[in-house]
């Protein structure tokens, strides 16, 4: 990408596109543009249509999404399938008709299937069914990365897809009900310390392992591979390290220096029971992640305690 070119980053007001946007003008590209929902709803294909047809944008991220945690994909399913589903096919779409010269689809770890043998590869990718607590938001990111499969084959575009893994970060999701884990927990124990509660509760028995990277690094992976990587295969964007939830949980509770105890419930579901993605293709590419597990835990609990206003909106 030359550094005048024009790029639309679709959902620059999520933690994803925010991050992908900041990594960008780091970078020195000048020429970067977005729309809040507000202003274009990406579900309208009309709106989408002429968005593109007006502005012409060269390169494209699409990192907009409906997103969110195990109790919301589990009550929400027709929404996380229909919301995700419409705004990639209008994007994908509109960037064939409007000759964008290269676009990045931004994936999510659950497309894999549920028992995946681990660290999963990007060929065990359709090998089998997909956990059920987020089914639909997977079918629709399914649909996604092979929309880009599909027309570069028909068409000979130039569109590439990445499978992060459970990103978290500034500017994250801190409900309580319907964030992702990192957020969630931040926020449960954040909140347990302030009322002097002598205990935090946790979905699930604690032991599903997790990789988790930092929202900044995936911002800086994927603006890697939009520089470097052309191929219709999707690859991951992992750390190569995991953790399971009762080791993350204590680590929270160490950064936010809350000492009491950490209760499981076993009655709730922990999802996939382990899920680390082989990021070798990725590394090999000369591309590695930058920020610690800790570190990175610490600034999104730093960035919490000074927004938690905003964030328990």
């Amino acid at each position: 990408m030359q550094k005048d070119a024009k790029i639309y980053v679709a959902g620059h007001g999520g933690m994803v596109g925010a991050a992908i946007a900041r990594n960008l003008k780091a970078k020195g590209y000048a020429n970067i543009i977005g729309r809040r929902s507000a202003e274009l709803d990406l579900t309208r294909q009309s709106e989408v249509e002429k968005f593109f047809s007006d502005e012409k944008p060269e390169y494209v991220f699409l990192a907009s999404a409906k997103v969110g945690g195990i109790h919301t994909n589990n009550i929400h399913p027709a929404e996380f399938l229909y919301i995700n589903a419409a705004l990639e096919m209008n994007v994908i779409h509109s960037a064939y008709l409007n000759n964008v010269k290269k676009l990045l689809f931004t994936g999510a770890g659950c497309v894999y299937p549920r028992e995946s043998p681990q660290p999963i590869r990007e060929e065990y990718l359709m090998t089998g069914p997909f956990e059920k607590t987020n089914e639909a938001y997977a079918i629709a990111k399914l649909a996604g990365l092979k929309m880009c499969e599909y027309y570069n084959r028909q068409y000979g575009t130039n569109y590439i897809s990445c499978m992060p893994i459970n990103l978290y970060g500034v500017g994250d999701n801190f409900h309580l009900e319907n964030s992702h884990v990192v957020p969630a927990l931040i926020r449960k124990v954040c909140e347990a310390k302030e009322r002097g509660d002598k205990q935090v509760v946790i979905w699930g028995t604690g032991t599903a392992l997790r990789e988790f990277m930092h929202v900044d690094d995936m911002a800086d992976a994927c603006v890697f591979l939009m520089e470097n990587y052309i191929s219709n295969e999707t690859i991951n964007i992992g750390t190569g390290e995991e953790m399971s939830i009762i080791e993350l949980v204590k680590m929270i509770a160490r950064i936010a220096e809350f000492d009491g105890e950490i209760v499981t419930d076993p009655s709730k579901p922990d999802g996939m029971p382990r899920r680390i993605v082989d990021s070798s293709k990725l590394f090999s590419l000369g591309w590695r992640p930058k920020i610690r597990l800790e570190d990175g835990l610490r600034r999104t609990y730093e960035d919490y305690l000074k927004n938690r206003k905003a964030y328990r909106q």
